[in-house]
């Protein structure tokens, strides 16, 4: 769940990082008193993500500032299409302008591209989901916009939940453990049953030893379609089936209708490209 504690958290620092003592051309240029109205304007088709940052950020800046917003998250947009307008002191807009671009930018491209993700699975029983693979700082805005996108969020944290991965039993395999099964139903043992227990295999003879451990979601990683679909039916609705790895636009309608349950994307996030969003002031200048 994003909090506003969380937006302005990350709005606070972007504005310290943009002007730490202030903004010196707009003191300089724009007289004080001067206002304007400017609109924030699509240059390319997308889907809406960050409302609530530019909100927090034009308050941070200059709680006087007016936002009135015409797109809202998860809709779509064209190009010359106004998203938002402001109004108000012409040196607080332009202090706000680039932390707020920054962010619905980054933010409306990753809903954007989880929109079309979305799009070529239609009609399969498959969710696509993100991954921790975020912006250090930015997760939990990041994971919000893979919502305002129509996609699903996997676990938030390490701490959310157990997802033991190919590491983790390599490590118990090198230290010498029991046998696979046992080993994770000990660890299931040791957690809260409201804990959801996810585990990664690489092979499809790893998926007898693995369900017999009565997890609630097994990783099919990098396998080819026809190994999904063999771990599919191997599984049976024992429990939900991840795909996972390498995943694209290209490959994601095949991998859904091998009939997972989940496609765990990373490039939702890590790889995503900014949309092309731009904020067109009005002329001229007014004076109160």
């Amino acid at each position: 769940m994003l909090t506003d504690d969380t937006i302005n958290r990350v709005v606070r620092a972007a504005l310290d990082e943009d002007a730490p003592w202030g903004d010196i051309t707009s003191d300089l240029l724009v007289p004080a008193e001067a206002t304007a109205t400017g609109s924030l304007v699509a240059r390319e088709p997308g889907v809406l993500s960050g409302v609530r940052t530019l909100r927090a950020t034009s308050a941070a800046v200059d709680p006087a500032l007016r936002v009135t917003v015409h797109v809202t998250d998860g809709e779509h947009f064209d190009v010359g299409d106004t998203i938002a307008t402001l109004s108000g002191s012409a040196r607080s807009i332009l202090r706000a302008e680039r932390v707020a671009l920054n962010l619905m930018q980054r933010l409306s491209g990753i809903a954007t591209l989880t929109a079309r993700y979305v799009s070529l699975v239609k009609g399969t029983s498959a969710r696509i989901v993100d991954t921790r693979k975020t912006t250090p700082g930015l997760r939990a805005l990041e994971r919000d916009a893979v919502r305002s996108g129509g996609g699903y969020n996997h676990r938030f944290s390490l701490s959310d939940a157990v997802l033991a991965k190919d590491n983790h039993l390599a490590v118990l395999a090198a230290s010498g453990e029991h046998a696979l099964t046992a080993t994770l139903k000990h660890a299931r043992s040791q957690i809260s049953h409201t804990t959801h227990f996810e585990v990664e295999v690489d092979r499809i003879d790893q998926i007898e030893a693995v369900l017999a451990a009565g997890v609630d979601t097994i990783m099919l990683d990098n396998f080819a379609l026809d190994e999904l679909r063999a771990g599919v039916a191997m599984i049976d609705g024992r429990a939900l089936v991840e795909a996972s790895g390498n995943i694209t636009l290209e490959t994601v309608a095949d991998v859904a209708r091998t009939g997972v349950n989940l496609i765990s994307v990373g490039g939702l996030t890590h790889g995503v490209r900014a949309l092309d969003l731009g904020l067109d002031f009005a002329a001229p200048l007014g004076r109160p």
